[in-house]
């Protein structure tokens, strides 16, 4: 059974080390973190940076065999009522299993039942499809901006796609 509980210093180099290649890293953080390959101390050092905002959550997902899962939660406006997602990763030896979608279900319910969010945004790459496909099957909708944005990695320019859910009435 997967459970949700605040992100640790110590789950950072679990985290880190599920990260296989840049390719993968800038899918997870996009240009978030200066260099690659990320360390469980860059992860740490980038949380410290908001440990004072009452508008920022790290949270870890796991299980009876430990660290699953880890996404961070922020608000994007002054009233917190819009809350954003990212940094969404799952243990690679964990995918396909169900994690993402589960771990995903009990951030969504944390958002709007604890941290009392009216919608939940998120953003993600065209070409990261698992993610997509994992998005949608918890009620993510795709978001029309009226603006497509583009992240450029080596010789490639990758659309981002915005998606979002609003509480349940």
């Amino acid at each position: 059974m997967l459970r949700l509980r605040p992100y640790k210093a110590c789950d950072a180099q679990t985290i880190v080390s599920w990260i296989g290649d840049e390719t993968m890293f800038r899918k997870w953080s996009a240009d978030r973190f200066e260099s690659y390959p990320i360390t469980a101390e860059d992860l740490n050092r980038h949380y410290d940076r908001m440990a004072d905002s009452d508008s920022f959550y790290e949270m870890t997902a796991f299980d009876e065999t430990g660290v699953a899962g880890h996404l961070i939660m922020r608000f994007t406006d002054e009233k917190k009522t819009i809350l954003r997602f990212g940094f969404v990763i799952v243990d690679d030896g964990k995918r396909g299993y169900g994690y993402g979608r589960e771990m995903l279900q009990l951030a969504i319910r944390y958002a709007f039942d604890i941290l009392k969010a009216d919608r939940i945004t998120l953003g993600v790459f065209e070409n990261n499809e698992p993610a997509y496909r994992c998005y949608r099957a918890v009620g993510f909708r795709d978001k029309d901006t009226g603006e497509t944005e583009y992240y450029h990695f080596g010789n490639e320019a990758w659309k981002c796609l915005e998606l979002e859910m609003d509480r349940p009435e």
